[in-house]
C-alpha cells in the first residue's frame, strides 16, 4: 500500500511539472481557459493538501520519539487532521466575516461565496457634494476665471503654449482646486495652445449637480451638462 501511495504521489507530480508537448498536423483537445483555471486552482489546493498531511505526518512522529506515549500517525490520520482543521478554519472565516457584516452594515457586498467591500467614491471626492451645496455660481465664476488668468499669463510666456500636465500639477493648489473644496483640482486638458478658440481647456468635476462650469481656450466660461461635455471634447480622455 505504502509502495502504491507513493507511485500514485509520483506520477501526479509527474504530470504537474512534464512540459506540454505540441504535436503538427494532429487534433489537440484542450480545456476551455475558465476549466483549465479551475483545474489548476483545484490541482493547487489538492497537492497543498497532501503535502501538509506529509509534514504533520513526519512533524508528528519525530515529536513522538521524545514522547513515547503519542500514538504514530499514519499519513490517512495526518490527512483526517489536516481537513479538519481546514474545515475550523473556515468556520472561523466565516464568523469573522458575519460579525464583520453585522458591525459594519452596508460596508460589504457579495462577491461570489465571499464579500468585499462595496466600492467607495473617489477619496478626494468624498464630502465635495454636501460642501458644494454652500458654494455659489459666482464663487465657481470667480474661481474658474482665476484658474483662466494663471493659464493665460503661463501661456504668455510661453509662445502661446499652456501648461503641459506635468507643468499644471506641479503648481500651487490655490489655482487649480474648487472653491471651499482645496482637495478637489479642476480637470485640465493638457496640449492647447491661445490660438484655438471654442476648444475645452479646464473643466469643474461632476460635484456642483447636473451642470459643471467650463474654462474654454479663449477665456470664456459656460456651462455644460456631463452628456455635453464629452461631446465636445470629443472622445479626449479625461486627465
Amino acid at each position: 500500500m505504502s509502495k502504491l501511495r507513493h507511485l500514485l504521489i509520483l506520477l501526479f507530480a509527474a504530470g504537474w511539472f512534464w512540459p506540454d508537448a505540441a504535436h503538427a498536423g494532429m487534433p489537440s483537445i484542450t480545456l476551455t481557459d475558465v476549466a483549465r483555471l479551475r483545474f489548476q486552482t483545484i490541482s493547487f489546493f489538492l497537492m497543498g493538501g497532501l503535502t501538509s498531511a506529509w509534514v504533520v505526518k513526519v512533524a508528528w512522529n519525530v515529536l513522538q520519539r521524545d514522547f513515547q506515549k503519542l500514538p504514530r500517525l499514519s499519513y490517512g490520520r495526518a490527512l483526517a487532521v489536516v481537513g479538519l482543521w481546514g474545515l475550523l478554519f473556515i468556520l472561523v472565516l466565516t464568523m469573522i466575516s458575519g460579525a464583520r457584516e453585522l458591525m459594519t452594515p452596508g460596508a460589504w457586498e457579495r462577491q461570489g461565496w465571499t464579500y468585499q467591500l462595496a466600492s467607495d467614491p473617489d477619496p478626494a471626492t468624498q464630502g465635495a457634494a454636501a460642501d458644494a451645496d454652500e458654494t455659489s455660481l459666482d464663487q465657481r465664476r470667480a474661481k474658474l476665471a482665476q484658474l483662466g488668468t494663471a493659464l493665460l499669463a503661463h501661456a504668455a510666456r510661453n509662445a502661446g503654449q499652456f501648461p503641459s500636465q506635468a507643468d499644471f500639477d506641479a503648481w500651487d493648489e490655490e489655482p487649480k482646486t474648487l472653491p471651499d473644496l482645496a482637495s478637489v483640482p479642476y480637470f485640465y486638458v493638457p496640449g492647447r495652445i491661445v490660438n484655438e478658440s471654442g476648444r475645452i481647456l479646464a473643466y469643474e468635476p461632476n460635484v456642483y449637480g447636473d451642470e459643471s462650469l467650463v474654462l474654454m481656450t479663449d477665456g470664456l466660461i459656460q456651462a455644460m451638462t456631463p452628456a455635453e461635455l464629452r461631446e465636445a471634447l470629443n472622445g479626449e480622455p479625461s486627465p
